[in-house]
């Protein structure tokens, strides 16, 4: 294999200086890679038909393999050594430097000459063909990269051959929210409900003796007046028993009108949270509704409650 001259730890590029090394790697050609470090064998082959649902006995009556199979002969694993380099990991590894580090397939093209015959080893041979952009996309902005795959039996003949295109995209800055002014009081007696709603769960305190289930959580079993506490985790589904709608006076943190609702759960309590996701003129008693999680900051979430149906 024709080695690429060596790449130094990328820098930030211009676009056209992007273009300049992608038209430098599309000048080197075509670019082989060793021969298959294993023939095309029976065992990969039953594999490969085993995941794909594959019934049909020709193959291995006739001792070829899928033809979609071409890029598994010779690819490499995870932990491979003394990876080889291609055209396409120069201008990729300068995408990643200047941001472009999002990725993305997008286009997969296979053209097939023949089967491949077990106990053949094919060899692989890249050439980049081209990139475009920087583009704006709905992942982001992006530069998609081209590249050809062909795998060559020992006679030098294509069996295969791949068109593969990806979008190398800079991902969004992740955008911080800023403090939510309205911040619960936790303590030894709700910091469990918290706990619950950071998993994702909607935790219901019980007493540990009788069983008793209560909300608002409390120190003692209003049923037998035991201090013992645990919880159940509840289904998440509940009926609107009653509600507000807010117009006056303002609420830091929130857009008026919004809806506060007495949500009753089918575990037998009832619980107070906003109705959400449903206009204020729509909400009505008995309407079913099920819980859900909205972040408020980088570190609260609250349970709040959405119509069960559309």
């Amino acid at each position: 294999m024709t080695e690429p001259s060596a790449m130094t730890e990328p820098s930030a590029m211009t676009d056209e200086e992007l273009h300049e090394l992608a038209a430098k790697q599309v000048a080197l050609g075509e670019m082989r890679g060793a021969p298959a470090p294993d023939p095309v064998n029976v065992p990969m082959i039953r594999h490969w038909l085993d995941a794909m649902g594959d019934t049909n006995p020709a193959y291995l009556d006739q001792g070829v393999a899928p033809p979609a199979m071409a890029q598994v002969w010779t690819m490499q694993g995870l932990r491979a050594r003394g990876r080889e380099r291609s055209p396409v990991d120069d201008l990729l590894n300068a995408l990643d430097a200047n941001g472009y580090t999002g990725v993305v397939a997008t286009n997969c093209e296979q053209t097939y000459h023949r089967y491949a015959r077990v106990g053949e080893r094919l060899t692989a041979a890249t050439r980049l063909s081209g990139l475009t952009g920087p583009k704006r996309t709905a992942l982001g902005v992006g530069f998609f990269a081209t590249w050809n795959v062909t795998w060559y039996d020992e006679g030098d003949k294509p069996v295969a051959e791949m068109l593969f295109r990806v979008l190398k995209f800079r991902p969004p800055e992740k955008k911080t929210l800023p403090p939510y002014p309205l911040q619960p009081a936790i303590n030894q007696d709700t910091a469990y409900f918290w706990e619950g709603v950071n998993r994702g769960e909607l935790r219901i305190q019980s007493c540990a003796d009788c069983g008793e289930l209560r909300h608002p959580p409390g120190p003692l079993c209003p049923h037998c007046r035991s201090a013992n506490r645990s919880h159940v985790v509840a289904s998440g589904e509940g009926t609107l028993f009653s509600y507000v709608v807010h117009h006056h006076p303002p609420v830091p943190g929130r857009e008026t009108p919004f809806v506060v609702g007495v949500v009753e759960l089918p575990e037998g309590v009832r619980i107070v949270g906003n109705v959400v996701d449903c206009p204020p003129e729509e909400v009505g008693i008995g309407m079913a509704l099920r819980v859900t999680y909205q972040p408020m900051d980088d570190k609260l979430i609250l349970p709040m409650w959405m119509p069960r149906e559309p």
